[in-house]
């Protein structure tokens, strides 16, 4: 008899047994938690197995039939990802499934324009993509959650391969009227006494705060954040300055109020903004990704990337 169980009922499963939660898994997927959970209760149905153990505050947790059942679908997805390859290599087009992450910092300005042009070029890659912190998305490569990630080369681990696309330098974002807004640039020693908001993401804010601390000085932190744009709106706000790499083509944070950008005297170290990737060789379409970054990701066609000249 036929099973009844798709492949994508298998990640959304699989997705559960690594998020502990529905609603985690549901938010992965970029489904609704009603999809996840009939999609596992299908999959215990058809072969009659429980696979989890409920508990409310504690969320889902595999039985060991659970365990060992997620293992083997795991494998058919590997397998089915193959299958594609082969046809893919057959045919000699560019197709299958595509799971790319995005530093959470610059996701907005860059991933749907690049992800428009690489869908118009190959409309036979199932493109899916999340947005995430840098640690976030090592888990993703190493667990095989994703195919690539488009970040800044902050602490690549070994097994990963860093390939550079765009160089970004750092920057000051200042409310309109604070004191050191009106000129053509500022230095780290005029800003280190006035209060910072920063940016507090993983590997992100000791980027940010080792700019400092490699010429012996310390900003006064004065508020942290998670989201860029609750950043942009704090000091449009005059809540603080802070330090970005990203400009956004804009003066104007998310909630109408302006900043000014000023360029830091003297340059400091730049981030390279870049695809990351799990060592080895590639499919075709993460080959065919990387491509496309290379080809687009530039101060020419992606302007509003690149920090003001003074």
């Amino acid at each position: 008899m036929p099973l009844r169980v798709t492949l994508r009922q298998l990640e959304y499963l699989i997705a559960v047994a690594e998020c502990g939660s529905v609603a985690l898994a549901a938010e992965r997927c970029h489904v609704s938690s009603p999809s996840v959970s009939a999609a596992v209760a299908q999959v215990e149905e058809e072969f009659g197995l429980q696979l989890f153990i409920r508990r409310h505050a504690q969320g889902l947790s595999l039985t060991e039939g659970g365990r060992q059942f997620v293992e083997a679908a795991r494998e058919v997805i590997s397998a089915a990802t193959r299958l594609s390859d082969t046809a893919a290599e057959v045919t000699g087009e560019v197709r299958g499934p595509l799971s790319i992450g995005c530093l959470l910092t610059f996701a907005q300005v860059m991933l749907p324009r690049l992800r428009r042009g690489f869908a118009a070029r190959f409309p036979a890659v199932e493109f899916r993509q999340s947005e995430s912190d840098q640690a976030a998305l090592f888990d993703g490569l190493r667990g095989a959650r994703l195919d690539a990630a488009l970040s800044y080369d902050m602490e690549i681990p070994a097994d990963l391969t860093f390939h550079p696309l765009l160089t970004l330098e750092p920057y000051a974002l200042l409310p309109l009227d604070h004191p050191l807004a009106g000129g053509p640039s500022v230095s780290l020693a005029a800003l280190a006494p006035h209060p910072m908001v920063l940016l507090d993401l993983p590997f992100s804010a000791g980027y940010f705060l080792s700019l400092f601390s490699d010429i012996g000085l310390r900003p006064h932190i004065a508020e942290r954040t998670r989201d860029i744009g609750v950043m942009r709106a704090m000091v449009a706000n005059g809540f603080g300055y802070s330090i970005a790499n990203i400009r956004f083509g804009s003066d104007r944070a998310p909630d109408g109020s302006r900043m000014v950008h000023v360029p830091l005297d003297p340059p400091f170290r730049a981030m390279r903004m870049g695809l990351i990737l799990p060592n080895g060789p590639q499919r075709r379409a993460v080959a065919a990704f990387l491509e496309h970054c290379r080809q687009t990701v530039t101060a020419d066609l992606l302007p509003s990337l690149a920090a003001p000249k003074a």
